[in-house]
């Protein structure tokens, strides 16, 4: 619905502006406070909606092989990233963690039927009960293309990411979003949206003990 919402927004400017043309130039008073009133009117029922999507939204932890879905700007959602593993380790190769290293192996796969598809600038960090973020330590991962390689339809890969985390960190939940575009801010329903809750990948489900070096 937000994308609809927002195509019928620009579509409506579009037409606004062509008929503020015509009401100018024929000198048509009447027609330009009409259509200066009906933007008016649109813009504060875009907004309630904005913003009462976002306030009933609620927050969502998901579990190992939970997928979460990213549709942004587009009609589809084919795009979807999932924990697959999180282990904890002391020690990776000659790096030692002042707290503890949480491995979380990040699943990216696509249910497209055709297109290759793929993320811009999927980002990563950690957050905990306290809302204190931590970013991921690229310092001691295995060099790679990140996220940005492109998934053909019904394909997918696996990437561990690394983060430092203290030893009583109490809640830690992983956040993945992929920001392609501002206009995913005023986008309605959409996960990057002003004030909308996001949904996390819990890490403290389980832990398999391995250890990488």
């Amino acid at each position: 619905m937000g994308m609809l919402l927002m195509l019928r927004t620009i579509g409506g400017l579009f037409v606004a502006v062509v008929l503020l043309a015509i009401a100018v130039y024929t000198g048509k008073t009447w027609l330009s406070n009409f259509i200066f009133g009906g933007v008016a009117v649109w813009f504060i029922f875009y907004t309630v909606m904005l913003f009462g999507f976002s306030a009933i939204s609620k927050e969502k932890l998901l579990g190992l092989n939970e997928p979460k879905e990213f549709c942004g700007f587009y009609l589809d959602c084919h795009m979807h990233t999932t924990v697959t593993d999180v282990r904890k380790t002391k020690t990776i190769g000659d790096k030692r963690a002042n707290g503890e290293f949480f491995i979380v192996t990040v699943k990216v796969f696509s249910n497209a039927k055709v297109a290759t598809l793929g993320f811009d600038g999927l980002k990563l960090h950690v957050i905990d009960a306290e809302g204190k973020l931590y970013p991921h330590s690229p310092e001691v991962e295995k060099p790679d293309l990140w996220f940005a390689r492109p998934v053909p339809a019904g394909e997918s890969f696996e990437r561990d990411v690394v983060f430092e985390l203290p030893v009583n960190v109490q809640n830690p939940r992983l956040d993945m979003h992929d920001d392609q575009s501002l206009i995913e801010k005023v986008l309605v329903g959409d996960e990057d949206s002003i004030f909308h809750k996001r949904a996390y990948f819990k890490l403290s489900e389980r832990f398999r003990g391995r250890q990488i070096s």
